[in-house]
């Protein structure tokens, strides 16, 4: 039960003129009575809310930074009217901050034995799970004095992908996929190390690919065209450790390193490559195994999702064992952790030896712009030391990098918006060399 503000207004007029004129116990409780028996009236005729049936559909999956839309059916199987207030209450994270108030609240009236539609329409602010909380309903009578008051649990799940920002770089690296797979109407042939096929030499061919033995054959020179290597196991860690909670810019390491995962998935997928997945501290927290190319995309999304830094030292014993488990044969192995000195010269430059001598190994971490900003940093005290600081974290970075690529790994360093291209790049490179 709920008391208007328009029954307090009406106490408040009622209670002015006993209380001036002839003030008296008398005159308010006549005033106050005829009120009270208005309200009693008004709660009676108010439709009953736990008799209401609610349902929900919708929207049950949405990218980060997209609207979506979830319905909330209100069927009134009584004999009264509904008027009702109801209130459709999600996470904070639901909803830019200082816009729940608007977005939650609707207003509606349902007619006895008909049913009505509302639509909460949510904009998520952070990726995960999103669950519906209670839904509450005002039901007011027709004088608006009185309301019946109660709450329905109608559960429904939003999940919310990452954004897969990183997209717009994959046309141009499908251009340079198809030029090395010599599909592109150019004169050199195409890299890579499989046989294609045999065409006739045109001036500019490399001599090297001529089948001289086919040439024997016929009355032209054939060359042997090649094609980038086909159906390569490629394995991506994403290290979801204490490293990956720090935030560079507005976000997380790791949304950053799952957005460049996500770009080098598409394109190894679209370039015949199997793509898996395994995230990993101290235990396995999402693994993606054995997809077809069409499924590899929306399964590395959907884990993913509800992915986030756990404030513990990643045991990389375990993860280069997790990693030899899940590879049996030669890989291509992407890690995407920290190139912090601490946490790799103590846990990962030990264990290197046990992946290269099996595996190639590409290492991409994220670096945090500001640090290149106060390296750069002139002009005041203040100003020289943010220099100082900066150049000696990036002389540390540099050392680290020069310690893994001594032991045979590919090393990627990249600010968050070059991250996901820079990988690709990489990935394409030894693609073409023949190094997976």
């Amino acid at each position: 039960m709920a008391l208007t503000g328009r029954a307090a207004l009406l106490a408040a007029l009622g209670s002015l003129p006993v209380g001036l004129l002839e003030p008296s116990w008398t005159g308010i409780l006549a005033v106050n009575g005829a009120l009270g028996l208005a309200c009693a009236v008004d709660y009676a005729l108010a439709a009953p809310v736990r008799r209401l049936t609610l349902t929900r559909s919708g929207d049950s999956s949405v990218r980060l930074g997209e609207p979506a839309q979830v319905h909330l059916t209100l069927a009134n199987p009584g004999t009264r009217p509904l008027r009702a207030r109801v209130r459709d209450a999600w996470p904070p994270s639901s909803w830019p901050p200082g816009t729940e108030a608007d977005a939650s609240r609707h207003t509606l009236t349902v007619p006895p034995g008909e049913r009505r539609r509302i639509t909460t329409r949510l904009l998520p602010t952070r990726r995960g799970d999103r669950r519906a909380d209670r839904v509450t309903i005002r039901s007011y009578g027709p004088l608006g004095l009185l309301a019946r008051q109660g709450t329905h649990t109608v559960p429904w799940t939003v999940r919310v992908l990452p954004p897969f920002t990183s997209r717009k770089h994959l046309p141009s690296r499908l251009a340079r996929l198809r030029e090395l797979d010599g599909r592109t109407s150019v004169l050199t042939r195409g890299e890579g190390t499989e046989f294609d096929s045999l065409r006739d030499y045109v001036p500019g061919d490399d001599t090297r690919s001529i089948d001289w033995r086919a040439t024997a054959r016929q009355d032209k020179v054939a060359v042997r065209t090649w094609r980038p290597e086909r159906d390569r196991h490629i394995l991506i860690c994403l290290d979801t450790g204490r490293t990956s909670a720090g935030r560079v810019g507005d976000a997380p390491r790791l949304d950053s390193a799952m957005d460049a995962a996500l770009l080098l998935a598409a394109l190894a997928s679209r370039a015949g490559d199997r793509v898996d997945l395994l995230a990993h501290d101290r235990r396995t927290r999402a693994q993606v195994q054995g997809r077809s190319a069409g499924d590899v995309l929306p399964a590395f999304v959907n884990a993913m999702a509800t992915l986030e830094p756990e404030l513990v030292e990643t045991d990389s014993r375990t993860l280069v064992s997790t990693i030899l488990r899940n590879a049996p044969r030669r890989s291509l192995v992407v890690l995407l952790t920290s190139l912090d000195a601490a946490p790799t010269e103590e846990g990962l430059l030990p264990l290197l030896p046990r992946l290269t001598q099996r595996h190639t190994v590409l290492l991409a971490s994220v670096a945090d712009p500001r640090v290149e900003e106060m390296a750069t940093s002139r002009g005041t005290l203040d100003a020289v030391y943010e220099a100082a600081a900066g150049t000696q974290s990036q002389a540390a970075r540099r050392r680290t990098a020069e310690q893994l690529t001594r032991h045979g790994v590919h090393v990627v360093d990249a600010t968050p918006d070059a991250l996901a291209p820079a990988l690709s790049d990489a990935y394409l490179a030894l693609k073409a060399a023949g190094r997976l």
